[in-house]
């Protein structure tokens, strides 16, 4: 899986992602006890994540999805974006 960043100082930056289901928060840990990014939707391709979309705290939802569509992120891993999941939930 790959982890996307909108906005914040990670702005446009990627990474890989060993879990199969992304943390609510990236980092899960900042020592100051507010997270840097929230999981904001992902990308399903045959029924796994393909990509997780994690946005700046307090960046509009408005805003996450037209960068993210102006990025291409579903055409890019052919993928279907939807939400994110539940914490617990697959």
């Amino acid at each position: 899986m790959r982890a996307l960043f909108v906005g914040g100082m990670v702005d446009n930056s990627e990474m890989d992602m060993a879990q199969a289901t992304p943390p609510m928060h990236y980092p899960d840990d900042t020592g100051a006890g507010r997270p840097r990014y929230d999981l904001h939707h992902v990308g399903r391709s045959d029924g796994d994540i393909a990509y997780a979309v994690y946005a700046a705290p307090g960046l509009a939802d408005e805003e996450v999805l037209r960068i993210s569509r102006e990025r291409d992120y579903a055409r890019r891993f052919d993928a279907t974006p939807g939400p994110a999941p539940r914490p617990g939930a697959p």
